[in-house]
């Protein structure tokens, strides 16, 4: 049985000054890279997107967060999806990296959605 309490206390996701270093500043940075060249662009996403799968993983380390698990390995890789966009790889537009933020933001909230609704916030 986990110890939930304790691990409530160590969430960073209960903290609203770490979930925002953590997580919100990224994202925001991610939303302000549209404004830039693509080049630009691709450097703070694969930054941002680094930065918070470290942190899923970290948290999940720290208090076996369940959907931290998941979602720290899948943030970690998208930063090969934007780096192919900026190397020319794959040829996208605006369009293509609105998309390719919505694929990454829905995906991680489907996979917290889906596994702490399978089993449980910590496990």
């Amino acid at each position: 049985m986990t110890n939930a309490p304790t691990q409530t206390a160590r969430d960073w996701l209960g903290s609203v000054h770490t979930s925002l270093l953590a997580w919100w500043m990224p994202k925001a940075a991610i939303l302000a890279g549209l404004l830039v060249p693509a080049s630009v662009r691709a450097l703070i996403w694969i930054v941002a997107l680094i930065w918070m799968g470290a942190a899923c993983i970290l948290n999940a380390r720290r208090c076996n967060r369940t959907h931290c698990r998941y979602t720290g390995t899948l943030l970690s890789r998208h930063d090969r999806a934007c780096g192919c966009v900026s190397m020319g790889v794959v040829s996208a537009g605006i369009y293509g990296w609105i998309s390719l933020g919505v694929l990454i933001v829905g995906g991680s909230g489907f996979i917290w959605w889906a596994t702490e609704r399978t089993w449980g916030k910590f496990s």
